[in-house]
């Protein structure tokens, strides 16, 4: 039988946002519910769709702000954010969900992690955003002022540059392609949503909280070798918070791994939330925290 896709509307707070999932007819694990970057909507995952969907049903959300959704209302958007993913745990039926949080959304999902822990079977964060320097702050504020200033092409390729290790001595698989695709993603987003530039604006003037730890939740935590928003070392500082987490890098990638590596990082996501061992995922290797690996590499 072929997975069947709806799309679903609901509204928190009086926001409409909808979501969708690909439902599968032999679901082996709890439903994956994907939660990506800023103006990431629910249609940019295929590779989930075609991995995690060989196991579970795919959930995929343009939540508040992003997509098709309507605006964030003023003020701090943290609990909305969260109590829009509640929404969609509670439409979906199931007692428990895998939560995949990338860049961005991993904000979203440590937060709904760390207030519905019973509701959460395994989570998983990639290219975590926890430590944000002067330098990239002023970095996005450019950016931010070419996009008030209604340069939309002058902030495309700032903010893909900003998300992206462009060191010629360090070597990222598919930089070329991930750097025009970035690009063009955040022009097309700004060219379809009205308030996608609004929304932009509300993710450099509210940072995401990386604070508070997390228990009981068995959790990955993965970064790109690369990574120059937060260095791995940066993020496995992070996962140490995570009571049991485990670490990896991806080899040969930055910030945007998911793309870089699109089918690695969507098998790495389907054997993790199906309790499979991640050593034998198709390239791993060695870096020290719980799990010593870096995917892209050898096994050490």
């Amino acid at each position: 039988m072929e997975p069947e896709e709806i799309v679903r509307t609901r509204t928190v707070d009086g926001v409409r946002y909808s979501y969708r999932v690909l439902s599968q007819p032999a679901p082996r694990t709890e439903p994956v519910v994907i939660l990506g970057g800023a103006l990431q909507g629910m249609f940019g995952w295929p590779q989930m769709d075609h991995h995690v969907g060989a196991v579970a049903d795919v959930v995929t959300a343009d939540l508040p702000g992003m997509g098709d959704a309507e605006p964030l209302p003023s003020g701090p958007s943290a609990e909305l954010l969260c109590s829009a993913v509640t929404g969609i745990i509670d439409d979906l039926g199931a007692p428990k969900v895998n939560l995949f949080g990338y860049s961005y959304g991993t904000s979203i999902a440590l937060r709904c992690a760390q207030h519905n822990p019973g509701r959460v079977a395994r989570l998983i964060l990639g290219g975590v955003p926890s430590h944000i320097d002067d330098s990239q702050r002023a970095h996005w504020l450019r950016a931010e002022e070419r996009l008030r200033a209604g340069d939309s092409e002058g902030f495309a390729t700032l903010a893909a540059e900003g998300l992206m290790c462009l060191d010629p001595e360090r070597p990222v698989h598919r930089r070329k392609l991930a750097l025009r695709y970035v690009r063009r993603s955040f022009l097309h987003a700004l060219a379809r949503s009205p308030h996608a530039a609004d929304s932009m604006s509300r993710v450099l003037g509210d940072p995401p909280d990386f604070s508070g730890g997390l228990t009981g939740v068995p959790a990955l935590v993965f970064a790109g070798e690369h990574d120059t928003v937060s260095t791995p070392a940066q993020q496995r500082e992070f996962a140490a918070t995570i009571e049991g987490s485990a670490f990896l890098t991806i080899g040969q990638t930055d910030h945007w791994a998911v793309l870089e590596r699109p089918d690695d990082v969507a098998d790495l996501v389907a054997r993790f939330f199906t309790d499979r061992p991640l050593g034998t995922a198709p390239v791993l290797a060695s870096v020290p925290h719980q799990h010593r690996a870096v995917l892209g590499a050898a096994i050490a």
